[in-house]
């Protein structure tokens, strides 16, 4: 079953971690290009696309799945919950050109309009690109997935390498006429993401194709939406945990130092891409797992298992991270001008390892079909959040902003787990859990404020929670192996 889930995951992940590793890779090149003042466009509309997202897809996909266990005309569920999601995306698309100028406005920035339509109509492609990509993790086809989704990231990033890094050496003979116009600046970013996805829609296109419009059902419709509705709001509030911490940066420090406090957070923070990978393939697999299974006897122990692996890959990551952060970020980001905010990386590195721990155990509302808590718990953590920053950012800048990450991540996950054991009871081995974090936590914070980055004996932590590690989970490598 093990290594199912793994095979699963890995094709699935493959895709995922490299359409997330390309705009990883990329960030060297814009960071390197764009001081933080020229950066800040990009990182100020960014921070609000996943919300866009969330709205355009409304839960649709953990929704899909959930209802695949339980309704048996496949074709009316695939043309009911894509056509809520295209048609949601296309009036957002109309919506968006035609009130861009009142919206560029309320982002106080007028003169970058056309910036700001560009990520608004890759929103919309990339919303009506999301029930396509759910048919086909739904009909067993992993292989089309994965191309697609890697011809997205290769298309982007030889796009930006084009745009920012080969055009402006080829000066005024440009490139069979076109030239780079320094004032374009980051826009040739945009330029590349609207490509990428439009290439992509224009791939998944025979799966819309395959969509009835006779085969919507709106009773079935209504049904979905109960269900996910407590799902986007849950998702919605995640989105304020996760990126709009970007936008009270902006609201609430004085001009001047609003916009390069906020570039300097959002590009510090992509370093946690490094552990966010594996995460997000984990759950992109996972997810259909869970439902597939939650009828079998020893469901509990399987998912108390996988809770297990996922918290030691996750807090050996954490420490490998953060022994070797100072020659990470400083290679990462070639540009001294974003060095001040490395210290706050280990800080978002813990936080991200406890918003995992709090998504794989999303199971249990998932399950028991209470995704009204999830809501909740979203909910509190964005309260949290919001607090933290409002208050603290006018003093502390962008470090409250890492607080509130932070605490917002860990009440999260702590409700989430008492709640979860008084309504769906999952055996998870807690004094385990606990244990590596706790090693791994202490591990990576003495290696970076205490032992300042010191390589050598960094390293040798690194080995030691390796060593402790393979001494306490020895069967089970070994059961893995035979298996």
């Amino acid at each position: 079953m093990y290594k199912k889930l793994l095979g699963q995951t890995a094709i699935y992940g493959l895709s995922t971690v490299i359409i997330r590793l390309f705009p990883f890779v990329i960030s060297p090149f814009v960071t390197h290009a764009f001081g933080p003042a020229s950066l800040a466009p990009f990182i100020d509309f960014y921070s609000v696309a996943g919300i866009i997202i969330v709205l355009l897809s409304h839960g649709m996909e953990t929704t899909f799945f959930r209802f695949a266990e339980k309704e048996n005309d496949t074709t009316k569920l695939i043309s009911t919950a894509t056509i809520s999601v295209i048609s949601a995306s296309f009036l957002f698309m109309l919506f968006a050109f035609i009130f861009r100028q009142d919206l560029a406005i309320a982002f106080k920035t007028p003169d970058q309009i056309n910036l700001l339509t560009m990520m608004l109509f890759v929103l919309g492609l990339d919303g009506l690109s999301t029930m396509p990509f759910v048919i086909l993790r739904k009909t067993g086809r992993p292989k089309k997935f994965a191309v697609i989704k890697i011809i997205n990231g290769v298309i982007n990033f030889l796009l930006v390498v084009f745009f920012i890094v080969i055009l402006p050496k080829l000066g005024s003979k440009g490139f069979f006429g076109f030239t780079y116009d320094k004032n374009f600046g980051i826009g040739y970013v945009f330029v590349a993401n609207l490509v990428a996805s439009a290439v992509t829609f224009l791939l998944l296109f025979p799966e819309i194709k395959s969509v009835r419009l006779d085969a919507f059902n709106w009773n079935l419709w209504k049904k979905m939406m109960a269900y996910s509705w407590p799902i986007t709001i849950a998702g919605l509030a995640g989105v304020i945990n996760e990126t709009m911490d970007r936008q009270f940066l902006k609201y609430l420090l004085p001009d001047g130092t609003n916009t390069e406090q906020m570039a300097i957070y959002g590009a510090v923070c992509k370093i946690v891409t490094f552990l966010t990978l594996f995460r997000q393939a984990y759950l992109l697999g996972i997810e259909p797992f869970f439902f597939s299974h939650a009828k079998n006897e020893n469901s509990g122990k399987s998912y108390a298992k996988l809770m297990d692996m996922f918290v030691i890959v996750n807090c050996i990551i954490l420490v490998a991270l953060c022994v070797n952060l100072n020659w990470l970020a400083k290679l990462y980001l070639s540009n001294p001008a974003y060095n001040e905010g490395i210290p706050i990386v280990p800080i978002v590195l813990i936080a991200a390892v406890f918003l995992g721990i709090y998504l794989n155990m999303s199971v249990w509302y998932k399950l028991s079909d209470k995704t009204i808590f999830g809501a909740y718990i979203s909910v509190l953590g964005a309260v949290v959040t919001i607090i933290v920053n409002v208050y603290f950012i006018p003093s502390y800048g962008y470090w409250a902003s890492t607080w509130g990450t932070f605490l917002s991540y860990f009440s999260m996950m702590t409700v989430s787990y008492f709640l979860g054991q008084y309504f769906y009871p999952v055996p998870y081995h807690m004094k385990k859990i606990l244990g590596y974090l706790s090693i791994s936590i202490l591990f990576s914070v003495v290696s970076f404020y205490v032992l300042e980055g010191n390589l050598i004996i960094g390293n040798l932590l690194l080995l030691v929670f390796l060593a402790i590690v393979f001494y306490f989970e020895k069967e089970t490598i070994r059961k893995f192996r035979k298996s």
